[in-house]
């Protein structure tokens, strides 16, 4: 099944912006099945040869030749830290993934299938839930005519436990003009990843700027609509919105075709910021009416949209 039934990548285009998505069903040596959102994989593979990496990170098995340059091999059922480790004799495949603009390889066991469904029927995992914190989503899909949980993974958390990502911002980034504007400016971050919230959070509060965080699009919306239905602009209640693309009830997309249908708040300043990579998103963003896309993660480009931000918000209130 591995490269015929990924390579339809015009047909999984269609469902951006559609509150859907597909996602890629495996296991990793139990009973449990797991899953990747079928975007940001870029193909399935038997297992590969691959060279060991003496005193590398332990969820890090190697380094394999990908299309002409090295990427890494992570275990994932080791990453998530599944009851007896390393996948071992189990691992069947590797998936090639492609986030945060790094491409990497996951040895996981058996691929089931890929099932189309709604960001709607994805849900947050349940607070006490086992492997809660490698989880972003869980979902409930029909298997043989039963019923079974599918665990979707936080890959961004599995990538920064072995990748140090870099929060310092660049001095030449910084506007000295306005910098110093931020200190009572909020910013809302929406992202179902809480590596990800992290990420922006560490970024923007070195200039001084309030954090709000909710991890889906319906948070996000409830909590514009309560100011809203209070008399309150979110565009004075906030200088910007960060979006995540996917995340569980409502994506990035429809979060902002949300708000851009409500004039009490079309006017917020939304920008996306996702790991997601293809070209799609450019015309997403313009069809959606986002103002400015980011793929994850880069803190001069955060830092850049908040200054291009607070440059509009100062040139308006001073007219």
């Amino acid at each position: 099944m591995n490269n015929s039934v990924l390579s339809s990548v015009d047909q999984r285009t269609k469902l951006v912006g559609e509150n859907r998505l597909e996602l890629l069903m495996f296991q990793l040596g139990t009973r449990h099945i797991f899953a990747m959102n079928v975007f940001k994989i870029k193909e399935v593979i038997g297992i590969p040869t691959f060279n060991n990496m003496p005193g590398s990170h332990q969820n890090l098995k190697g380094v394999m030749n990908y299309r002409g340059s090295a990427i890494p091999i992570i275990d994932l059922r080791q990453a998530i830290k599944l009851r007896g480790g390393s996948i071992g004799e189990d691992a069947h495949n590797v998936i090639i993934t492609e986030y945060n603009r790094s491409v990497q390889g996951f040895i996981i066991g058996k691929v089931m299938s890929i099932v189309n469904t709604s960001w709607e029927t994805i849900q947050p995992p349940p607070s006490g839930m086992g492997k809660t914190n490698y989880l972003t989503a869980i979902t409930q899909v029909s298997v043989s005519g039963k019923d079974e949980i599918v665990e979707i993974i936080d890959v961004e958390k599995v990538l920064a436990e072995i990748i140090d990502y870099d929060t310092s911002i660049s001095e030449e980034v910084l506007d000295d003009q306005i910098v110093n504007h931020f200190n009572d400016k909020r910013v809302l971050i929406v992202d179902d990843s809480s590596t990800a919230r992290k990420q922006i959070r560490d970024t923007l509060e070195q200039l001084g700027i309030s954090i709000i965080e909710r991890k889906n699009g319906a948070q996000a919306l409830a909590l514009l609509k309560e100011w809203a239905d209070e008399g309150k602009r979110p565009s004075d209640e906030i200088l910007l919105m960060f979006t995540d693309a996917e995340m569980p009830e409502m994506d990035g997309y429809r979060l902002t075709a949300e708000v851009r249908s409500d004039p009490r708040m079309s006017d917020l300043f939304i920008a996306l910021n996702t790991s997601l990579s293809g070209s799609f998103n450019d015309a997403m963003v313009e069809k959606v009416g986002c103002n400015r896309f980011i793929s994850k993660f880069q803190p001069d480009m955060l830092v850049d949209v908040a200054q291009q931000r607070l440059r509009e918000y100062l040139t308006s209130h001073n007219t």
